[in-house]
């Protein structure tokens, strides 16, 4: 149990594990009670902000999850505007996190980043379809070797307020690298050059850097019937 349980925790939730720790000492001098509650909350604080050690499939042409969580929505979908990604429906995976997944996102592969994007929005519950549309969020479009480009946007959610990124335009990243992480709640969604088949179904829980999303180099892209 203990490489499953006790995993380093990022930098960023210092802070916050700090300010449950000393609320729980306050409560704590009120109450018993209070005090066990705020125990509690700044355990789950610790855990929130945990940052596993993740192996990163590195073979050419493989796109992985960069969020934990299960996914919520596959098919066709318009890349958001600001993306520059065009107008037309492009392959989408959309996964969902909730408050006890890892919230640290990771580059789903290795390429640079051309363009970002930060557009403020509502809070609306990132499972939704609408959230992709109206909910704060934050775009990343990487450039691949070949010329392609994969679509990555944090969307915040019902609890999420912050969206944080540790990278800019134009640096290079290695799929399974960390880039940023949404605090409390949130949603993923990748947007696939098009005709690329993704390679996982409604409901399957995703593991950043490490589950395959799709396959840049499969041959079912070049199927008839599997265009988007």
């Amino acid at each position: 149990m203990r490489p499953t349980v006790f995993h380093p925790i990022h930098r960023e939730g210092w802070p916050f594990i700090a300010i449950f720790a000393v609320a729980t000492i306050i409560l704590g001098t009120i109450h018993g009670v209070l005090g066990f509650v705020g125990v509690v909350l700044t355990a789950w604080c610790a855990y929130f902000f945990r940052d596993p050690v993740r192996v990163t499939p590195m073979r050419a042409g493989l796109v992985v999850s960069p969020a934990d969580g299960v996914v919520v929505s596959l098919g066709p979908t318009v890349p958001p505007a600001e993306l520059g990604l065009g107008d037309q429906p492009l392959p989408c995976v959309a996964v969902f996190m909730n408050v006890f997944d890892v919230h640290v996102n990771r580059a789903p592969v290795t390429g640079r980043i051309r363009h970002m994007a930060y557009r403020p929005g509502r809070f609306f519950n990132a499972s939704l379809d609408k959230a992709s549309e109206h909910n704060e969020r934050n775009g990343l479009v990487f450039d691949l070797p070949d010329g392609r480009a994969i679509g990555v946007v944090q969307i915040a959610g019902l609890v999420a307020r912050r969206i944080v990124w540790w990278v800019g335009t134009g640096d290079a990243m290695t799929a399974g690298s960390r880039f940023g992480m949404i605090r409390f709640g949130s949603r993923v969604d990748v947007y696939l050059p098009q005709g690329v088949v993704p390679q996982v179904c409604i409901g399957q829980r995703a593991i950043a850097g490490e589950t395959v999303l799709a396959d840049l180099q499969s041959g079912e892209a070049q199927r008839p019937g599997f265009a988007s």
